[in-house]
């Protein structure tokens, strides 16, 4: 089956029902996607696919032929970050950083349907994004940076 990730594409063997998580990390090598619950239910697997956050894990490759995948690593580079990656840098967004990739692909997606939420619309967004190491305050003071809200100091 052919695939574009990334905006390249690859042509892979797997059977059509794979999870398009499994053939992310173990055939293309790309581990910005991360293996959460296995259900869809968690957000860590998040990617793009036509511009749409969508959980990996629960999506076979055959219902993926023709459309555009990408991933954390499609988004930007070590030396010119994607804005959204930018602003979770720069709010230090992270704890243990497993649940990153999901908060930052529905952020990216986000901003693409709505340049410029509301934080009710942010918190909206993500809430089906979990984060079990407690940085929500940070990840939220992210995604309203990334979407060009001025930030009040921090305490």
């Amino acid at each position: 089956m052919r695939l574009t990730v990334n905006g390249r594409i690859f042509d892979v063997d797997a059977a059509p029902d794979t999870a398009l998580l499994y053939v992310l990390r173990n055939d293309l090598e790309l581990n910005g996607p991360k293996y959460g619950c296995g259900l869809g239910e968690c957000g860590a697997c998040a990617v793009l696919i036509d511009g749409v956050a969508a959980r990996s894990c629960v999506i076979p490759i055959d219902g993926c032929i023709g459309r555009d995948i990408v991933t954390l690593e499609g988004l930007g580079t070590r030396e010119r970050p994607d804005p959204v990656q930018e602003a979770f840098i720069a709010e230090q967004a992270a704890q243990c950083g497993y649940c990153l990739n999901g908060m930052i692909i529905t952020t990216k997606a986000l901003l693409t349907r709505n340049p410029r939420p509301t934080e009710t619309e942010v918190l909206e967004a993500l809430r089906y994004n979990l984060c079990r190491c407690g940085a929500h305050i940070e990840i939220i003071r992210a995604a309203m940076r990334a979407a060009g809200h001025e930030l009040e100091a921090r305490d």
